[in-house]
């Protein structure tokens, strides 16, 4: 039987049902018996994976996570993520139009995996208990899923007005204040600086939890007790009506 012509223009093309391509080349395709090229589809169709669409998406947002938890947002294509996981550049697009979606999803989750586990550890009805508990709840987290705190803590691309590790900061530091207004009631501080004690002990914490992403020592038990007996102690001498005694006005009134 006279074998069927082959385009020689282009390279013989198969579809997978999720939008992977598999390619064979010109010259196979001219040189190879029907029968021998059919087999040849085959077995490459077989060797890729076929996935669902959930299934994909999922594997885009592993791939995507490792890449910028490690180069971070800028330096990432679309090329780069689609080499990865083994697909075409049009199957990132389709699913997240973008590297810019595919991030915000991941920013999303992370944001709220650690909004959870923090919120989830604040059970204890004592000041210091709860202080303790949400220290360990973020190095937990830090420990478990260094590569979602790399992202959350790494630069967010100027379009992103929302969802970066800031803004992640001024949440939790809005649930602090609470707390502390009702300790400071109960100390008969005035509760109107609650707000400037709670950005800086949150904000003491989550610097030195991106300082031990990387060093990993001492151990995070070690880390937050250290945290917690700065915080605490000092917390629990503040004055009810502090002065600056070298500079400022009142260091000037005092000469």
């Amino acid at each position: 039987m006279t074998p069927l012509p082959v385009d020689n223009n282009h390279d013989a093309v198969e579809s997978a049902t999720d939008g992977t391509v598999v390619e064979l080349s010109s010259a196979a395709a001219r040189t190879a018996p029907r029968t021998q090229r059919r087999s040849s589809r085959s077995t490459n169709t077989r060797s890729k994976v076929r996935m669902t669409g959930q299934e994909r998406r999922e594997q885009l947002l592993d791939v995507g996570r490792s890449l910028f938890a490690s180069k971070g947002f800028e330096a990432v294509s679309v090329e780069e993520i689609a080499a990865k996981a083994g697909v075409s550049k049009p199957v990132v697009y389709e699913h997240f139009g973008g590297k810019e979606g595919l991030y915000a999803v991941l920013v999303d989750r992370e944001m709220n995996d650690l909004l959870h586990s923090i919120s989830d550890a604040l059970t204890a009805g004592t000041a210091r208990s709860l202080l303790e508990q949400a220290g360990m709840a973020l190095f937990d987290y830090i420990d478990t899923n260094p590569d979602g705190f790399r992202i959350l803590v790494r630069d967010s691309p100027v379009s992103q007005s929302s969802g970066s590790f800031a803004s992640l900061i001024v949440d939790i530091a809005a649930q602090v204040e609470h707390l502390l207004a009702r300790e400071f009631t109960n100390h008969h501080i005035s509760t109107k600086y609650a707000g400037v004690y709670s950005q800086a002990l949150v904000g003491m914490v989550a610097l030195t939890g991106q300082w031990w992403l990387d060093v990993r020592k001492p151990g995070k038990e070690d880390v937050v007790s250290h945290l917690v007996n700065l915080a605490w102690n000092g917390l629990e001498h503040l004055e009810p009506k502090p002065q600056l005694r070298t500079v400022g006005k009142s260091a000037k009134k005092r000469r």
